[in-house]
């Protein structure tokens, strides 16, 4: 079983940071010394539920959900079969840190669309060339080199558009004079065979970070990981981060499984139900 991205230290250090807040404000408000709470940060020791309590309450997490978590108790149930038969999953590294991107495809006609590059062009061009596909678009999520690097390698074999949310147009500035690269409109769908993919804004982990949809799949990037989010960047979008997850992706519904940029695969379903972030707060009807 895969595990989560994110652990109980990476999760309150989001929250704190997002928050614009310090360790010593930390500190002040919840009493836990300094050596502990960066030892929680570091994911080097696991916290107590008295600590777990004090460390929600100050930035605004739910503790159930969060202690979980902590305790390694939750895991997303394994995705159903039928994502594998429409979704290729490839795998990347940089520094050892493993990144996720996909093609989407139509089994019948083949066309296909790359989402993200899994910083490893070389494996996208393989599994296009062993399941015959025909790219017809590369839809990034945002503009970090981890999950756009290598669009020219592909597109130099494979020419198709490129879609970027346009508040991430300017990391890509080296490829645009070699490239067409175009806005992820909102609301806009880009046909793949007999699938529609629906562009859908979520400004937060950068300012134009962008979702894509088909109704049953969504490919979320960075902007929500299974039981946690992506780092706000800047920290100033953590609020807007927050509203992209509860008022665009968990308005779904509960069945929509989500294919993040990093660690594993989970639903709309098991996110309004574990996600620190999100849980025990309203959410948008």
């Amino acid at each position: 079983m895969a595990s989560l991205e994110d652990e109980f230290g990476d999760i309150i250090k989001k929250a704190r940071q997002g928050q614009s807040l310090t360790l010593e404000d930390v500190i002040d408000k919840t009493g836990i010394t300094e050596t502990t709470l960066r030892a929680l940060e570091g994911c080097k020791q696991p916290p107590t539920s008295n600590e777990v309590q004090a460390i929600a309450l100050f930035l605004s997490l739910d503790s159930q959900t969060l202690e979980t978590i902590g305790r390694e108790q939750w895991q997303p149930l394994a995705s159903p079969d039928w994502v594998a038969e429409t979704v290729e999953t490839v795998r990347g590294d940089i520094g050892g840190y493993e990144v996720k991107g996909y093609l989407i495809y139509d089994s019948t006609t083949k066309d296909a669309v790359m989402i993200d590059t899994a910083y490893n062009p070389k494996q996208m061009l393989q599994r296009i060339d062993v399941l015959e596909l025909r790219l017809n678009g590369i839809c990034l999520t945002h503009g970090h080199s981890d999950h756009a690097y290598g669009i020219d390698t592909v597109v130099a074999i494979h020419p198709t558009t490129v879609y970027i949310g346009q508040g991430d147009m300017s990391m890509v500035t080296e490829y645009r004079s070699s490239m067409d690269i175009q806005p992820a409109r909102d609301g806009h769908i880009l046909k793949i065979g007999s699938i529609d993919l629906r562009f859908m804004a979520t400004p937060g982990h950068t300012p134009g970070g962008v979702c894509y949809s088909t109704n049953p799949l969504c490919f979320v990037g960075d902007t929500l990981f299974a039981g946690s989010i992506g780092r706000s960047c800047p920290a100033t979008l953590y609020s807007i981060h927050l509203q992209s997850v509860k008022e665009r992706i968990l308005r779904m519904d509960e069945s929509v499984v989500l294919l993040p940029g990093h660690g594993p695969a989970t639903t709309v379903g098991e996110e309004k139900r574990h996600n620190p972030f999100v849980t025990g707060q309203a959410l948008p009807s």
